[in-house]
């Protein structure tokens, strides 16, 4: 091969651009941090408009949306979703690039010597395969909506943890305040059979009325501990969510309550779902991908062709040069492969229907369940005055001797179980309202708000 021919794929390999090797060690002991930590915000890169207009400031607590903005930000999956969206833009970007030209060179020594052959032979070729010219921009436009796909997905992983975040936080909150309202109840306890074990010693009570003060104390004690550990459970949940360490104090501050919706404007949001759902905008373009996929499968039954020129020197030093085509003969026409990208086609049609009917039913049957919950909040609360009442005069009347200990007990048992459904059943609308946030794409419609 001459000289000049060797300049000139080194010419060819300087120009194509080489990278290079990035080390990034690995770090064998990562540790989580200990207290909230002060972030950055990136308004546009946050999933939601109403997560978008909210500052950010850690530094007075944490309310409902600045959980929702840090788990976004620090979520540990989050961050492995992201990891797939980068694979998927270079899976794109390999996708569009045309395919290598190949080079190809052989040099051949003549031997035994004879006369008329004292120089070596070579053959130097230049081909590329323009087969793949038939269907490269399918193969982009498929490269493209994966990557488009993957945008989506993430974006919606990214909804999920918000609606995470802010369950986390209406469950920490409320377990909370069950909390609080269980030790009062139990002060109230304790200090009646603190006086009724001072009446039994004095024998102005019989032992089966103490008793019954005593196995009072004793079950709200059980109601505090699994409380306790329930609350710390859904604290160490939330502190996973936002990749901080378990024993991170949280300062959660502010409202857990959100405004009555619209159920009318929800359900006519119903026919906007593919336009405002990332997940059916995923299952959309993932199918858009497939479908290029399959037209590149039916391209590639053609006979693939790749052209080129050769130059060439026998062992006499006599040059030529010649035109290279190769082709693939179809025999079996990529049956399979068409088979195979039609199939998984329609699964992707099949899917995007099934999701599609399955969203609705979901904010159907969170629809249905909002007014009965509503319903029973409102019935509850309307109850408590008359409870509250009740148990006053029978502590009144108790301690006037008018009423025994037992009929006492009832009434403090029934207001107490009516506060615990109150903040079970608000607990309950929260979490469906959380719920819809989600099925129905961002912000809620709620009566009194204007348009969106």
């Amino acid at each position: 091969m001459r000289p000049s021919i060797y300049a000139g794929v080194l010419a060819i390999v300087a120009l194509t651009g080489c990278a290079s090797y990035d080390p990034k060690p690995l770090e064998l002991h990562p540790t989580s941090l200990t207290s909230v930590p002060h972030v950055v915000v990136d308004d546009e890169k946050l999933p939601l408009r109403e997560l978008q207009a909210h500052t950010f400031d850690p530094a007075h607590g944490l309310d409902m949306t600045d959980i929702a903005i840090l788990a976004v930000l620090r979520n540990p999956d989050l961050r492995l979703a992201r990891d797939d969206a980068h694979i998927a833009y270079a899976q794109a970007f390999a996708a569009g690039l045309l395919p290598e030209p190949q080079l190809a060179s052989e040099v051949d020594a003549p031997g035994p010597r004879v006369a008329g052959s004292d120089s070596n032979a070579f053959n130097f070729g230049l081909s590329w395969d323009i087969g793949s010219l038939l269907y490269a921009s399918k193969q982009h436009d498929a490269g493209n909506l994966t990557a488009r796909q993957t945008d989506l997905n993430l974006l919606w992983q990214e909804w999920q943890v918000v609606s995470q975040a802010r369950t986390l936080f209406a469950q920490n909150v409320m377990d909370g305040q069950l909390l609080i309202l269980l030790r009062k109840n139990k002060d109230v306890l304790q200090a009646r059979y603190e006086h009724t074990q001072v009446a039994l010693a004095k024998g102005f009570i019989t032992s089966d009325v103490a008793l019954a003060d005593l196995s009072a104390l004793a079950a709200m004690d059980s109601q505090i501990h699994s409380t306790e550990l329930d609350l710390n459970a859904k604290h160490s949940q939330l502190t996973a969510l936002l990749d901080l360490g378990p024993m991170t104090e949280l300062n959660l501050r502010g409202t857990s309550k959100l405004p009555s919706l619209d159920a009318a404007k929800v359900r006519e949001l119903l026919g906007q779902l593919e336009t405002r759902r990332p997940d059916l905008l995923a299952l959309k373009a993932g199918y858009e991908s497939q479908d290029a996929s399959y037209r590149v499968a039916i391209l590639q039954q053609f006979p693939d062709i790749t052209i080129g020129l050769n130059r060439q020197r026998d062992t006499s030093r006599i040059y030529s040069t010649g035109f290279i085509v190769n082709f693939t003969i179809p025999v079996n026409g990529n049956r399979g492969n068409i088979a195979v990208a039609a199939a998984t086609r329609q699964k992707l049609y099949d899917t995007y229907e099934s999701r599609y009917v399955q969203a609705q039913h979901e904010i159907e049957s969170v629809l249905r369940d909002e007014p009965l919950l509503q319903r029973q909040l409102l019935e509850a609360e309307d109850t408590l005055p008359n409870l509250k009442a009740a148990a006053a005069q029978g502590r009144a009347a108790l301690n006037a001797g008018n009423l025994d200990e037992f009929a006492y007990a009832s009434l403090q048992s029934g207001l107490l179980a009516k506060q615990i459904e109150i903040v079970n059943l608000k607990e309950a609308v929260l979490e469906r309202d959380i719920l819809l946030q989600t099925l129905i794409g961002s912000e809620l419609p709620t009566r009194g708000a204007g348009k969106e």
